[in-house]
């Protein structure tokens, strides 16, 4: 007890004294996370809009599938990307394996399922409550879901947190395409897993404290987002 006594306080004392190791890992971390989901909300947003109100053979297998990938292990999300950006890969060109872009890559694979997914539901649900007057009004059914979207902000804002949780949070993809390379790839849960590894409790202990203030900080936001609409968002089975 008295062992990790000392480490909790010494990992206190790290993220009250702003240790540059520290914050340099939890920036990356931030960065990598947020520019995956910003990407991935261009996509999936608008990706999830034209599902809700598409008609096509095959919808409910893509549907279904796009509910599966909801589950998606982030460790193949990993391998999946790394063999594409492999120097012997189709994208071995880029030369970007083991850089924050091939992160951005991987994170970006596995949140466009969630956003892509909670996106049509909130557009399914909302025509459903409110889309006969739009459609009264001669919206076509891509235009009335997209005015959907910016009609229920707090909605996608609560979308862009859960997405942005599970970036933030995941380990397995970063580390395999991003490598935990010192000071170029180590994000918060790489360095985690590295330094309790090498038994160097405080720096991992810090970074943990630094992450579930993080996660419990969008768990507020998401609960801001949700009084404010007026409702919880589900997907839909």
């Amino acid at each position: 007890m008295s062992a990790f006594t000392e480490s909790f306080r010494t990992a206190v004392t790290l993220v009250l004294d702003a240790d540059p190791v520290l914050w340099r890992t939890v920036r990356l971390s931030l960065v990598v996370s947020f520019s995956a989901c910003v990407i991935a909300a261009g996509v999936g947003l608008a990706g999830g809009a034209w599902l809700a109100v598409a008609r096509f053979p095959g919808r409910r297998a893509l549907l279904a599938l796009l509910n599966t990938l909801l589950a998606l292990p982030s460790v193949v999300v990993g391998l999946v990307v790394y063999l594409l950006l492999s120097r012997s890969g189709p994208l071995g060109s880029w030369g970007i394996l083991f850089t924050p872009g091939a992160m951005v890559i991987a994170q970006t694979i596995l949140v466009l399922p969630v956003i892509a997914a909670l996106a049509r539901q909130l557009v399914a649900d909302s025509l459903r409550d409110g889309g006969d007057q739009l459609r009264s009004m001669g919206a076509r059914p891509f235009t009335a879901a997209a005015l959907m979207l910016l009609h229920e902000r707090w909605a996608v804002a609560t979308i862009m947190l859960t997405a942005f949780g599970r970036a933030v949070s995941e380990v397995g993809a970063v580390m395999i395409v991003g490598g935990n390379i010192d000071g170029v790839t180590r994000v918060i849960t790489t360095t985690i897993a590295l330094e309790t590894s090498k038994g160097d409790l405080p720096l991992a202990l810090a970074l943990g404290i630094v992450l579930l203030a993080l996660v419990g900080l969008i768990n507020a936001a998401i609960s801001v987002a949700q009084r404010a609409q007026g409702g919880d968002l589900a997907i839909a089975r």
